[in-house]
């Protein structure tokens, strides 16, 4: 089945002309570019022909993956030709090796999609979470203004509302320093910083999707932390898509949300899964079933509920 069925809602379609006129002709850095939410990002913005498309990651795999898929893409077609896809290993941690980047390409745009973003994870691994989250997020707004970088969009999370984990906190502190390095800039060579907020982006790699599609194929349980437990969810050409016309939108500071109608109960997802996968769910009323779901409770710093706005 198509992953995307899963959304229970129909997709958000994006405006067009917010698309086009922020990218084309431009030099575009996106960070995190080899993983599941930059490497879609850049595989739209490729198609709104950017001069030159900087992709950074520190993962050497994910790089080579993403620059192969993306030159493949410009072989197949001729109007993308000009476009010079420049693949950089490295980490947003070295401000060193961030202002060589930067004193080599003249970047009009940066799209920050690096971050460590599994919450069981960063529960377990502070201090280079925060690191990496807070101050490596820091440090690149920092040059972005000195380099008089026109746009700068950063990728969030709804986990940062409200945080109970230090995933969210990690990123409402990064929010926090954005918005104040955007209103203590001088109005004539500002940089405009916004801020998109995600729910849960089907197919990406910390979606519970791919976890719950192993599960099915390997005779289950399927593993749910809590029957109540909900989120929202967004496709990743959704995501892709906000990402880029909020930077077209915005004027400074803003916090950037996709309408995701209703949040899905993660239980009635699990359910749906094994249906789709031509299965049926094992309980008490059906014991002859296929697919049992098993309940694990919630995990560190995990809450019920997500919202969207503070």
């Amino acid at each position: 089945f198509d992953v995307d069925d899963l959304l229970g809602r129909n997709s958000v379609t994006p405006d067009k002309a917010l698309m086009n006129n922020t990218i084309s002709i431009k030099t575009i850095l996106v960070t995190g570019a080899g993983g599941s939410i930059g490497s879609e990002l850049v595989k739209q913005i490729i198609f709104y022909k950017p001069k030159t498309i900087l992709l950074l990651d520190k993962n050497e795999f994910n790089l080579y993956e993403i620059s192969s898929n993306l030159s493949s893409l410009i072989e197949k077609k001729s109007e993308l030709s000009k476009i010079n896809i420049i693949p950089i290993l490295g980490s947003i941690n070295n401000s060193d090796f961030l202002f060589k980047v930067f004193d080599t390409w003249s970047i009009d745009i940066v799209y920050h999609a690096a971050a460590y973003k599994h919450v069981p994870l960063v529960e377990y691994n502070v201090i280079n979470s925060i690191n990496n989250n807070v101050f490596g997020t820091l440090s690149l707004a920092k040059i972005s203004i000195q380099k008089k970088v026109k746009n700068f969009i950063f990728i969030s999370t709804d986990k940062a509302v409200r945080p109970k984990n230090l995933m969210g906190t990690s990123k409402r502190l990064a929010e926090i320093c954005l918005q104040s390095l955007d209103a203590d800039q001088v109005e004539k060579h500002k940089t405009i910083f916004s801020i998109v907020r995600f729910g849960n982006v089907l197919k990406s790699s910390g979606s519970v999707i791919p976890k719950f599609r192993k599960q099915i194929i390997e005779g289950g349980p399927v593993t749910v932390t809590h029957p109540e437990i909900t989120r929202y969810f967004m496709t990743l050409n959704e995501a892709a898509q906000l990402v880029i016309q909020a930077g077209a939108m915005s004027t400074g500071g803003e916090v950037f949300v996709l309408d995701m109608g209703d949040p899905v109960k993660i239980y009635d997802l699990a359910v749906k899964m094994i249906n789709f996968s031509g299965l049926q769910l094992k309980n008490k009323n059906n014991p002859r079933g296929d697919i049992e779901i098993l309940i694990t409770g919630l995990r560190p710093g995990e809450k019920l509920f997500e919202e969207l706005l503070i």
